[in-house]
């Protein structure tokens, strides 16, 4: 679909990329306003606002940095969500704090996708380092306060690295997230998947999970496959 919204973004702090635009299409909402929807490691927002054109349930965005989440919100005012969407400031380890347990419908989760060892390279930009690595919230970490927010058969959608892709399902199912939809996107046809999209429903069926048809990025001319151009810009 096409997101008529109008995101705030810095180049030098956070800027939203085709992660969360994959991830805004991947997530299934309810159209009516009775559902309760929360968006982990929301960073600038993106994702929860592009959820709010697809339903008229209230969206709850948590997120550690007070820059990107003044980013967010005033992305919000801008695009005058203020009665569908807020901004909670704090580390996702805290979340209770702020929502309850069992009490959320559809979550959706951007996480840091790298680990982190003495060896690894960690971006230079503290406000990217924190967004890409995990160091503040791991997988396992990530994956045990999702199941705890969402209620009964609630449903996650999370976008990651195919090379994490055991330790994503082994997660998910170690705290009763069944895995239920996956699909793998690839920059080019003949090229690796870079991105990983799952869909998990807490204390769901171990029958019926699927992968999807793959999805190819850019066409050998680098114009964006029509699939994607429509997630885009919402045309061919």
């Amino acid at each position: 679909m096409q997101y008529k919204l109008d995101i705030i973004q810095s180049p030098s702090v956070f800027s939203f990329s085709l992660d969360a635009v994959l991830l805004g299409n991947f997530a299934k909402v309810p159209q009516h306003n009775r559902a309760k929807i929360v968006d982990l490691c929301s960073g600038n927002g993106a994702v929860a606002l592009m959820l709010s054109q697809q339903t008229k349930s209230s969206i709850i965005g948590v997120e550690l940095q007070s820059r990107l989440v003044d980013m967010a919100n005033r992305s919000i005012q801008l695009n005058q969500l203020e009665d569908q969407m807020t901004m909670i400031e704090g580390d996702v380890k805290e979340v209770y704090q702020h929502i309850p347990k069992d009490s959320v419908d559809i979550l959706t989760c951007n996480p840091p996708y790298f680990t982190v060892s003495e060896a690894s390279h960690k971006n230079p930009n503290e406000h990217l380092a924190i967004a890409r690595h995990e160091l503040h919230l791991n997988l396992k970490e990530m994956m045990a306060i999702s199941a705890g927010l969402l209620k009964m058969k609630g449903k996650a959608y999370f976008v990651h690295r195919p090379e994490r892709f055991l330790e994503i399902m082994d997660a998910m199912r170690e705290v009763n997230l069944t895995p239920k939809r996956v699909r793998f996107v690839y920059p080019k046809e003949n090229k690796e998947a870079n991105i990983l999209l799952v869909e998990g429903i807490k204390h769901g069926k171990d029958t019926g999970f699927k992968i999807l048809p793959p999805l190819f990025v850019y066409k050998d001319d680098r114009e964006y496959f029509p699939e994607v151009r429509r997630m885009i810009y919402g045309d061919d």
